[in-house]
């Protein structure tokens, strides 16, 4: 009578993923090779045994969770230089910068390097003693009748305010003429325009850098007092000098 071969029971692979158990780290729960026969539901190649955020594709290093985001700026800690207070892209991750730490920041501000109030764009504010100065030498500018020409008499009032803009090198002026209704309107704007630009070749003359004068004319446009009286139109024939730190 033949003998019979032994019967050879097959290695046993309880979730079926033809990893033996004997093999298989998760022999319960079906997985490819490369993971020991373990899981891997988010598929960043970190067996779900190993990987704190299972659902969530994640690296190594962080146990296979994203690179993390500890202040929620949307930039993750690798690459933000601020890694715990949120901040934008364009400054790598940390605020925009507020370099003299006045409330207002640089983007914004338009004395970065001054501390000074939201309200004058974070520059200091001017005193109002030297601006009632400036308003009052506005008052006292005279010019040809109907002309640009500045008169003599005005010179004294110019030279109070090109000494405010050389004792203060950050201030800036603009400088605005006014007519009015007197005359045809086209030739009134241009005539307001000229008599702020004779104010500004004024200061330029005594050594203001051009740069920080702005001169402009609006004509009859902005009266300041009632254009049927013949005090009201003094009024309204007038310079007006703003001065500004920014």
């Amino acid at each position: 009578m033949p003998v019979m071969a032994p019967t050879v029971a097959p290695p046993s692979d309880r979730d079926g993923d033809g990893i033996p158990d004997s093999l298989d780290a998760c022999p319960d729960q079906a997985g490819p090779a490369a993971l020991h026969g373990c899981p891997d539901r988010d598929g960043d190649g970190i067996a779900d045994k190993d990987d704190d955020c299972p659902d969530v594709p994640g690296l190594a290093k962080y146990r296979g969770c994203p690179i993390p985001d500890t202040d929620k700026d949307g930039i993750n800690d690798e690459e933000d230089k601020c890694p715990t207070v949120p901040g934008v892209a364009r400054y790598h991750g940390c605020p925009i910068p507020d370099t003299d730490g006045d409330g207002v920041n640089d983007e914004e501000d338009k004395c970065p390097n001054e501390p000074g109030p939201a309200s004058n764009f974070g520059c200091p504010v001017i005193k109002a003693e030297v601006i009632e100065k400036v308003n009052t030498a506005a008052k006292n500018i005279f010019f040809a009748s109907g002309s640009a020409k500045l008169l003599a008499k005005s010179y004294s009032s110019l030279n109070n305010v090109v000494r405010v803009l050389k004792d203060n090198p950050t201030f800036k002026v603009d400088v605005e003429g006014h007519t009015d209704i007197t005359g045809v309107k086209e030739k009134n704007q241009v005539l307001s325009e000229n008599r702020a630009a004779s104010v500004k070749a004024y200061l330029v003359s005594k050594g203001i850098d051009e740069s920080r004068i702005s001169s402009a004319g609006f004509g009859a446009d902005k009266p300041i007092a009632d254009n049927k009286t013949a005090a009201g139109k003094a009024k309204n024939r007038r310079v007006e000098m703003k001065l500004r730190n920014y």
